[in-house]
């Protein structure tokens, strides 16, 4: 690689300084910083880090989503394979590791730690302690990845305390994932050597965190946002907090990334060097990654961005080589192969019909915006055959899960907050065992609908009853191979197609998927039946008088 200078206003983020200098990169490497005396234009800082990201949840392979974050000036995730590990075990893990390679941008997976998530569901595959210690021999393995099973780090538990002992003995982090724990259980978990959560959903539970050791990240995805509830933060916590998207649709990876984050914690006049230290310094250090800050002799890769109010991403640089100009990646990737595991048929809508004694039900119901859900004690109706059927007047439907790796009964139950008035929607995305679940407002919708995504082994679907578009998605039922743009498009007209029949909630699909995730609070749907996340154990749908 030839030698090259650049001449910019320097954002020095740990110093607190910003001055005009000459900075010379060669093979890649930072080679000088030196203060000049002139005026120049624009503005150079390390690149931005997402501290906590499932790719999967884009859509996309890894190379394809790194051709969209770079244009935002992302250099680099710390990234969680746990969606595919759930379907393909470690197989699934050096996939992802193996296609982040075939493009210059920094993928920094970890060892997945709770596949499956809990014994509640039927997963694709189990990753071991073994498997773990495998992975995290690995330099391409930064950490243990989130350790969502927090009942099993509070009770300490053999198989849960023994993934993070072999975290220990490579000296790598656990991350951390808690939601609402505070108090002495969350001491229990910290001390266990859980050093990071992205699961806060308040101030104060963030505050007591912080107060005792552990690293927050503020979250910001297509469906959990607590930027506005834990952003205040920063001011007091700047070397503890980090950004991160955890889940983020193809729709609004096109619009931005971390770059995102920055302008609005800006914009709340929030200080500039604080901002900065939680979107580029702190993920590097905590997880001690191969990416530049921008000093002499690290890795070339930084940012170079128009001005301190706009914060436009001009050009994007990874080991000295420019990936992004003016919003248009420069690196191509080639054609990625497919893997899955698949082994349904179609259903038939009797599947879908179920008998109870009454009508008083307890319902999922949803919170836009947020994981957590409440019980909702709601009132069904019955068909003339006696079968439980959605009540659309009252907004309870009917969903259910449906196990995609063997041929099982269906797990029915019912939600609210949906809005649906006709037709159905479904999805293979369903975090964390990614098994199908479907929403509708009658059985022959929800069949069809499910038929869909059986049919393409993998994908999004809604029906109106007459017609059904679908979004395939056949890398394990996760992701599609197709573009960021391609995905977005496809998946922008879905959401549209769910608005159309009724569906009230801002990212449908997004919030569909979280609908089985037993392990946040309140209530959940596993392919094995109704779930109760604050007493982790199952519970009725009926309600008893």
């Amino acid at each position: 690689m030839l030698a090259y200078s650049i001449n910019s206003n320097f954002i020095d983020i740990e110093n607190k300084e910003i001055y005009p200098v000459e900075i010379s990169i060669e093979n890649g490497k930072v080679i000088s910083i030196k203060k000049i005396n002139e005026v120049v234009e624009h503005y150079i800082l390390p690149g931005f880090v997402d501290a906590h990201v499932h790719i999967e949840s884009s859509m996309l392979v890894p190379t394809e989503f790194a051709k969209k974050a770079v244009v935002h000036g992302t250099v680099a995730t710390v990234s969680d394979p746990h969606e595919i590990a759930n379907v393909l075990g470690k197989s699934g893990v050096y996939y992802m590791m193996e296609n982040g390679k075939k493009c210059p941008f920094k993928f920094n997976f970890g060892a997945p730690s709770c596949v499956p998530a809990t014994a509640f569901e039927t997963a694709g595959a189990e990753v071991t302690a073994d498997d773990i210690d495998e992975l995290m021999s690995l330099s391409d393995i930064k950490y243990l990845a989130e350790m969502m099973n927090y009942p099993g780090v509070l009770f300490k538990d053999k198989i849960v305390m023994d993934k993070i002992e072999v975290a220990k003995k490579h000296n790598k982090p656990v991350d951390g994932h808690a939601p609402g724990l505070n108090g002495e259980k969350a001491l229990q978990y910290i001390s266990a050597g859980i050093s990071t959560d992205h699961e806060c959903f308040t101030y104060e539970e963030g505050l007591f965190k912080l107060q005792h050791g552990m690293k927050v990240l503020i979250r910001e995805g297509s469906a959990a946002k607590n930027f506005e509830a834990l952003i205040g933060l920063l001011e007091q916590f700047p070397d503890m907090i980090m950004f991160c998207s955890d889940d983020k649709h193809p729709d609004d990876l096109v619009v931005g990334h971390i770059n995102l984050l920055v302008k609005r914690a800006l914009q709340k006049g929030n200080d500039l060097f604080k901002v900065l230290q939680a979107a580029c310094i702190n993920p590097v250090k905590h997880y001690k990654l191969d990416v530049g800050l921008l000093k002499q002799g690290d890795p070339a890769d930084f940012i170079i961005v128009d001005d301190l109010q706009n914060f436009g991403i001009l050009k994007t640089y990874i080991n000295g080589n420019v990936v992004a100009e003016n919003g248009k990646c420069l690196f191509d990737t080639e054609e990625e192969s497919v893997v899955n595991n698949f082994n349904i048929d179609e259903k038939k809508p009797e599947d879908f019909k179920l008998k109870l004694s009454t009508q008083k039900i307890n319902a999922i119901e949803v919170i836009d915006g947020q994981l957590i859900t409440k019980t909702h004690a709601g009132k069904i109706l019955f068909d003339e055959d006696g079968h439980a059927v959605s009540n659309v007047e009252e907004d309870i439907l009917k969903i259910a899960v449906i196990n995609r790796y063997f041929e099982a009964p269906v797990a029915i139950a019912f939600i609210k907050n949906f809005g649906l008035q006709k037709g159905a929607l479904a999805s293979s995305v369903a975090h964390d065992s990614h098994n199908i679940i479907v929403v509708g407002v009658d059985d022959e919708s929800l069949c069809v609908a499910a038929n869909a995504i059986i049919k393409e082994k993998g994908g999004l679907s809604v029906t109106d009853g007459q017609q059904t578009k679908v979004l395939p998605l056949p890398v394990a039922g996760l992701m599609s191979t197709e573009s960021c743009e391609t995905v977005a498009e496809k998946y922008t007209a879905l959401v549209r197609s769910a608005k159309e029949i009724g569906c009230t909630l801002h990212s449908p699909f997004m919030s569909l998927s979280f609908m089985a995730l037993l392990v946040i609070p309140s209530l959940k749907l596993s392919d094995k039946g109704l779930f109760n996340g604050d007493t982790f154990q199952f519970c009725d749908l009926e309600v008893k008088e």
